[in-house]
């Protein structure tokens, strides 16, 4: 049993190392102050530290979760910056039509998987926790940001559109819930007397639940793209356009109704501007298209 152990104590102190040589590299390259990387890192040292103590005391299990913990931090920055990437290239390409849908289907894939395999894998369940709050914003966002990309590009398209205005819903319905889900996972900050702040704008934002300029972002987005869905997909003659071949999987969130456009978009950019006019107000964020937006709102609702 001794020389079973120290046999995996020994293996997995080589892939320690060998993590620790990669993690090292992909800092040089990302910088110190990389996420994924600092949490990689810290995994890795634990282990060091296990693999560190008497050998017969060590318990492999937990040497081959904190490896596991690692890798899978590891594989998450690897499919966050080869993303990145792909979208990038996209973009400047202006969504290309022949090969866009394919590789827009695959990236949303790329970027659910993370969560699918934390939930999925019962034999390390603390993989569960490595996705903590930020992780699952970064992964809302990047999906949410992508599809409001490529809806840009296909609200641009006016023969397509006159086609498949019901493809384009599916789009903005699923980009808005990813957004909307971005801007949900951490709860507000609950200010009372027990909590002090020496800058009174940032207790502001944070009591409405804004963390960071990306959250700011995510709201003027989803409102946008609400603009687009009721500009370009309530045409009474839409139930009569042809539906694209190309389908992106379910919704990311289940809605007992329709998506109102309308009123989910005028909630989200009221909030924007209040939030751009008050204490971001020395940032100078735009709120003009916000306005022009709500102001569309307002005729389609007399």
């Amino acid at each position: 049993m001794a020389a079973a152990v120290s046999g995996v104590v020994r293996r997995v102190e080589e892939l320690g190392d060998l993590a620790q040589a990669h993690i090292q590299h992909l800092s040089e390259a990302a910088g110190e102050d990389d996420h994924f990387l600092i949490r990689a890192s810290a995994a890795l040292e634990k282990l060091k530290l296990l693999c560190g103590e008497e050998k017969e005391c060590s318990n492999p299990s937990n040497l081959l979760e904190l490896y596991t913990q690692m890798h899978f931090l590891l594989c998450l920055k690897a499919i966050l910056d080869m993303t990145y990437f792909e979208e990038n290239k996209l973009v400047d390409e202006d969504f290309p039509e022949d090969c866009s849908p394919q590789k827009v289907k695959e990236l949303l894939a790329f970027l659910t998987e993370p969560e699918t395999l934390a939930k999925e894998n019962n034999m390390h369940p603390k993989l569960c926790d490595l996705l903590g709050d930020e992780l699952l914003e970064c992964l809302s966002w990047r999906r949410g940001a992508l599809l409001y990309m490529y809806c840009h590009s296909l609200t641009k398209r006016r023969e397509w559109l006159l086609r498949k205005s019901n493809l384009l819903q599916k789009h903005l319905v699923d980009g808005i819930n990813y957004l909307l889900q971005m801007l949900n996972y951490r709860c507000p900050v609950q200010l009372n007397e027990g909590v002090s702040f020496q800058d009174l704008d940032t207790a502001k934002l944070l009591s409405t639940g804004i963390f960071s300029d990306i959250h700011v972002l995510a709201m003027m987005y989803s409102g946008e793209m609400c603009y687009w869905g009721l500009k370009h997909c309530t045409d009474p003659q839409s139930e009569n356009h042809e539906v694209g071949t190309a389908d992106f999987g379910a919704s990311c969130t289940t809605h007992k109704e329709p998506l109102d456009f309308r009123e989910v978009g005028e909630k989200i950019l009221k909030k924007y501007v209040s939030v751009c006019e008050g204490p971001l107000k020395e940032q100078e964020w735009n709120t003009a298209n916000a306005k022009q937006i709500l102001s569309f709102f307002q005729q389609c609702c007399s």
